[in-house]
C-alpha cells in the first residue's frame, strides 16, 4: 500500500506516495517537537538582555560612530524580521547617532535582489536603513591577514572599517563546517572569491575533521574563527530554528562562546 509523505521543498513542501515496503524509517530531530519556553521575539529579547562573557550591545555601541551588522543572505532563513529590528533597537539605545550599515553577507552567491530584502526585513527597513549587499568580485577589501591553514583573508572593507563590528545568523549542523553560525558570517560570509574557495577548497574539506557537528581540529572552522577575530567581530546574535523555521532558541554575545552556546 502506498502511504503520502511530505518533503520539504524549496519554500514549501511536495508530497510523493511510496510503497510502506521502500521506508525503513522516518527520521525527526527533536528540534521538530520542542516547545520553547517563550515566544520568538521574548526569546532574542531574553537573549540580547543576558549576553555570553560580554555586556550588551547598548553599552558595547557608545562611542561607536560607524556600526556594521552582518546578516545572512536570501538563501538562508534568518528571521530577521524578527531580529534586526531588535538589534537595531538596542544598538541605537546605547548611541542613537550611530551610522549603520546592514550588510548582507552573500559569500560567493549572486546578489540578494530588493524582493528578496523586503521579505527578509520587511520594507519599513528597507527603505529606513542603509544596506549594502556583498559581492565577492567587487570590492573594495581588505587584507587582514593569514590564516592557520595558511589562507590570505580578504574581506569587505565596510566591515574593516566599523568602529563596532556585529554579526546575526542561525546554528544548524553544517557538513564540513561542523556548524553553521557565529564566525562563518564572515568567512565566508563577506570574503573575496579567492579567500572562500579556498576555505572550501578541496584540500580543507578532505581533513577527516571537516565533518558534521564537529569543530575541534576542523581545519575550516579554525580558519573561519581567526578571520573573524582578526576583523574583531565584537559582538553576535544567533538563533536556533525548528522545521518550520521559527525561532526557539537564541544565543548573543561574544562570537566564540555565544555560539558554543548554541552548539551545545
Amino acid at each position: 500500500m502506498n502511504k503520502p509523505h511530505s518533503f520539504p521543498y524549496g519554500k514549501t513542501t511536495q508530497t510523493a506516495s511510496l510503497p510502506e515496503t521502500c521506508i525503513q524509517a522516518v527520521i525527526e530531530s527533536d528540534l521538530s517537537s520542542y516547545r520553547p519556553p517563550l515566544g520568538p521575539e521574548e526569546t532574542v529579547k531574553y537573549a540580547l538582555a543576558n549576553p555570553h562573557d560580554t555586556t550588551e550591545i547598548s553599552v558595547i555601541a557608545k562611542g561607536c560612530k560607524t556600526v556594521t551588522v552582518i546578516t545572512s543572505d536570501h538563501t538562508r532563513p534568518m528571521p530577521s524580521q524578527i531580529t534586526m529590528p531588535l538589534l537595531l533597537q538596542e544598538i541605537r539605545k546605547g548611541n542613537p547617532d550611530a551610522q549603520i550599515t546592514i550588510l548582507i553577507a552573500t559569500g560567493c552567491h549572486r546578489k540578494t535582489t530588493q524582493k528578496e530584502l523586503t521579505e527578509r526585513f520587511g520594507e519599513t527597513i528597507v527603505k529606513q536603513e542603509h544596506i549594502v549587499v556583498h559581492n565577492c568580485d567587487e570590492g573594495p577589501f581588505c587584507q587582514i591577514g593569514t590564516s592557520p591553514s595558511g589562507n590570505h583573508i580578504e574581506l569587505n572593507q565596510i566591515a574593516c572599517e566599523a568602529d563596532l563590528l556585529i554579526a546575526e545568523g542561525f546554528i544548524e549542523p553544517h557538513f564540513f563546517a561542523g556548524f553553521s553560525g557565529g564566525r562563518k558570517s564572515i568567512l565566508p560570509g563577506i570574503c573575496n572569491a579567492a579567500t572562500v574557495n579556498e576555505n572550501h577548497s578541496y584540500k580543507a574539506i578532505s581533513s577527516p575533521y571537516a565533518a558534521t557537528g564537529v569543530l575541534e581540529h576542523n581545519p575550516i572552522h579554525e580558519d573561519m574563527v581567526y578571520a573573524a577575530r582578526a576583523v574583531n567581530v565584537q559582538f553576535i546574535l544567533n538563533v536556533a530554528l525548528n522545521g518550520e523555521k521559527k525561532v526557539i532558541a537564541a544565543f548573543a554575545g561574544d562570537l566564540e562562546k555565544a555560539h558554543e552556546k548554541g552548539v551545545e
